[in-house]
């Protein structure tokens, strides 16, 4: 009886879980206007990265882990992003929050970035930024503000995403 009752929670469980995932993974961008982003200050490959340092460029600041199967379809867009803006003061942050560096570096050899990778394995970054969902993305204004979040990657929503992008470089804010 206590076994049946433990498959029985199981599932619903298992149920109510899948929902809630699915449900942010579907989320549009979120227009969000919070004030000043929280500070990043992380190593990077190459050194360490902070935010304010960033301030007078838009900023898509990327939460991922080499776990997470979208991560996988984004960090190819991201790349684009990069490449296609970067000369009109765009830069684009992904926080690696795994937690062993070398699930970080195995998904960075198959899906290679070129643009600035942190990592946090304590997972204080997105803490501060209550991220609920891998990957959240956070678009950041030239003055240093939140100006929209997405949990998930989609690619049916490619064209929103950079279209947030590039009204955020026209706006000068």
């Amino acid at each position: 009886m206590v076994m049946f009752a433990t498959l029985t929670f199981r599932r619903r469980f298992v149920i109510a879980a899948t929902l809630f995932c699915s449900t942010l993974l579907t989320m549009p961008a979120i227009a969000v206007d919070t004030g000043a982003a929280p500070d990043v200050k992380l190593p990077t490959r190459d050194g360490r990265i902070s935010l304010s340092e960033l301030r007078g460029k838009v900023v898509l600041l990327d939460f991922w882990a080499s776990w997470c199967g979208p991560c996988r379809q984004s960090f190819p867009w991201m790349n684009e992003m990069q490449a296609r803006y970067e000369s009109q003061g765009f830069e684009v942050v992904a926080v690696n929050v795994d937690q062993n560096p070398e699930a970080a570096a195995a998904f960075l050899s198959e899906v290679p970035a070129t643009f600035t990778v942190a990592f946090d394995p304590e997972g204080k970054t997105p803490e501060a930024y209550e991220v609920m969902g891998m990957p959240s993305a956070y678009l950041i204004d030239r003055n240093g503000h939140i100006h929209s979040q997405h949990i998930g990657f989609h690619n049916g929503q490619k064209e929103t995403y950079e279209a947030s992008i590039r009204s955020l470089l026209r706006s000068g804010s």
